[in-house]
């Protein structure tokens, strides 16, 4: 089983070559240190696998693994990093990748989870399992009383298109407070925009 490596940290990437070329049935086909390095390689030899660092400089990680996937669909891509932030985990799974390990498993785990992935598993530490687990369940009810009344207003102002200037006309309070209000519903759905804030708000049953 061929596999290439992408990771910035020279010294991880020597461990790692080490540790999977140490393996009977593992073979280090390529390691890079960056993203714009790995891309023609990869593309060129097609490994079984890629496993690869997020945090790289220039290219990332997710944007790589979108552009391997968009030529060889068959290539298995594996995620080995230290970011567990929700928003990271998503994108590098919706941009092709099958496993995702964090640094700080064992060299066994990060073995057996290479040979999971070759056999049609789906490898991932329990931390980012839970994450993608949670992402599918129910919502709680609590949710629906996650924003105060004004907020939910101020919402359904957002969502009919209203702007600042006519939210604060509507409900009789200024465009600064709007503000204000806009900010505390964007923290409390960990949205960034009005979209996303609409979409989540819809996805908890706020409104």
């Amino acid at each position: 089983m061929r596999i290439a490596i992408v990771e910035d940290n020279s010294l991880l990437r020597e461990n790692l070559v080490l540790l999977i070329g140490g393996e009977p049935e593992l073979k280090v086909c390529g390691n890079f240190g960056t993203a714009e390095e790995a891309l023609p390689a990869v593309l060129r030899d097609k490994p079984d696998i890629l496993l690869v660092d997020l945090g790289l400089p220039g290219m990332s990680g997710a944007e790589l693994i979108r552009r391997v996937k968009a030529k060889h669909q068959d290539i298995e891509i594996m995620v080995h990093t230290a970011f567990d932030a929700r928003d990271t985990v998503f994108s590098a799974i919706k941009a092709g990748a099958t496993g995702y390990i964090l640094k700080g498993a064992t060299p066994r785990e990060l073995i057996e989870s290479i040979h999971n992935l070759a056999g049609g598993g789906a490898p991932m530490s329990p931390k980012i399992a839970r994450a993608v687990i949670g992402e599918f369940q129910d919502v709680d009810n609590d949710d629906q009383y996650l924003l105060t009344a004004r907020e939910k207003e101020i919402l359904l102002g957002l969502e009919k298109g209203f702007t600042y200037n006519q939210l604060g006309n509507e409900l009789s309070i200024s465009p600064h407070t709007i503000h204000s209000h806009i900010k505390k519903i964007y923290e409390k759905l960990h949205a960034k925009s009005r979209r996303e804030a609409l979409t989540k708000a819809r996805k908890k049953g706020i409104i």
